[in-house]
């Protein structure tokens, strides 16, 4: 089986390895090397990138103990230089170690157990099965960046069946054959396959981002060392464009923006009332009609246009408002004292191809017809 260097040294990222076998795969070439240090996907980790023999590396997978190289073509035969690209690795293993130390150290004072975890491109999410607040997890997110301060040794080893049965772990599920433990000294012991850091400091800052309730616990994301730097500065230049836009101190943008919606709020309801009068005033301006009245709007809401649509009632058997486009289509309104629109609803939708419903005096919906076809049907008597 191939040998394993990932295991051995997290921290190896150049080696030489020689080529044992190739491959066709569906968008390039598998290659298996007598040895790697490039690490498969597992653990809630993606696979290592890198060059083989001058290569590019897209992807690494484990099968029955062998190491399977996705590369983009075949490197040539005999003893390759390898390169596992470091940037990417390092940002890994500070976001993983970050993570088994925060899930560490929720397990010892909350009992939570870490049931789902995923590392993408950007942050992390960690789901546990107990519901933490906000304050609770801040807590932790303060011991954990205390521990990343001591630089406590982080250890990997493979113990025996024996001491394995008499030690205490965290695990996903139960686990058999060869188990790797990872160690954080007087905080975590895990099992798990992917390559960690070798001391609590490399892993960096450990930001807490966002936490809400999922599945009768808790669901958070959650960023570390190179990865919270980059949140960081996504974050001050999202603050910097707010305080500009606001003409306020970054300190102040809150307060700000309590402002702002208080105002949009009163213009809200400046808008409505003056939509309402506007209802009013199209609604008086309109004739009586012994059939229906249709008619097209663009500018009033739903609340005004149903006001138009309540006055109209009174002047017609029925009463169709029409707000939209031929190109997006139509949401309508159409009201009756006169006729029952629910037992009409299905006649009125395949007319104007639409979709609705409600009450015999008010039916509502969405209409795909064009205004002339709409239109026309409404020049139709209602009896």
């Amino acid at each position: 089986m191939t040998e394993k260097l990932y295991y051995a040294d997290s921290h190896l990222f150049e080696f030489c390895a020689e080529l044992i076998e190739t491959r066709p795969a569906l968008r390039g070439v598998e290659v298996r090397l007598d040895r790697t240090a490039f690490f498969p996907e597992g653990g809630g980790q993606s696979a290592d990138i890198g060059h083989i023999g001058g290569v590019r590396v897209l992807d690494v997978q484990e099968s029955g103990g062998e190491i399977w190289h996705l590369c983009e073509m075949a490197p040539p035969p005999g003893t390759l230089h390898c390169a596992v690209d470091a940037e990417t690795r390092l940002r890994r293993m500070q976001n993983h170690s970050g993570e088994h130390l925060f899930s560490g150290l929720t397990h010892r004072k909350y009992g939570a157990e870490n049931v789902g975890f995923h590392m993408s491109a950007e942050c992390m999410t960690i789901d546990f099965n107990v519901e933490l607040g906000w304050e609770q997890l801040c807590e932790i997110e303060y011991e954990a960046n205390l521990a990343v301060r001591a630089n406590l040794p982080v250890r990997t080893f493979f113990p025996s069946a024996k001491e394995l049965g008499s030690m205490e772990y965290r695990s996903k599920k139960e686990l058999s054959g060869e188990v790797r433990i990872v160690e954080i000294e007087g905080i975590d012991r895990c099992a798990c396959c992917a390559p960690h850091v070798s001391a609590t400091g490399e892993i960096g800052q450990i930001k807490l981002l966002t936490a809400e309730r999922h599945r009768g616990g808790t669901r958070l994301t959650l960023v570390c060392g190179m990865d919270a730097l980059d949140a960081h500065r996504r974050m001050q230049d999202a603050a910097a464009h707010i305080s500009a836009a606001l003409s306020a101190k970054r300190g102040e943008t809150a307060q700000a923006v309590d402002r702002l919606l208080a105002a949009e709020e009163k213009l809200k309801e400046r808008c409505s009332s003056l939509a309402m009068e506007c209802a009013a005033l199209r609604a008086e301006s309109v004739g009586e009609s012994d059939g229906s009245i249709c008619l097209f709007d663009s500018v009033l809401g739903d609340a005004a246009l149903r006001e138009l649509v309540n006055r109209l009632c009174e002047k017609c058997a029925v009463c169709a408002v029409f707000s939209g486009s031929d190109e997006e289509g139509y949401r309508y309104i159409i009201g009756s004292r006169r006729v029952d629109l629910r037992a009409r609803c299905a006649e009125i939708n395949r007319a104007i191809s639409g979709r609705g419903g409600g009450r015999s005096e008010m039916i509502q919906g969405s209409a795909a017809a064009d205004a002339e076809t709409i239109r026309k049907y409404f020049e139709k008597r209602f009896d």
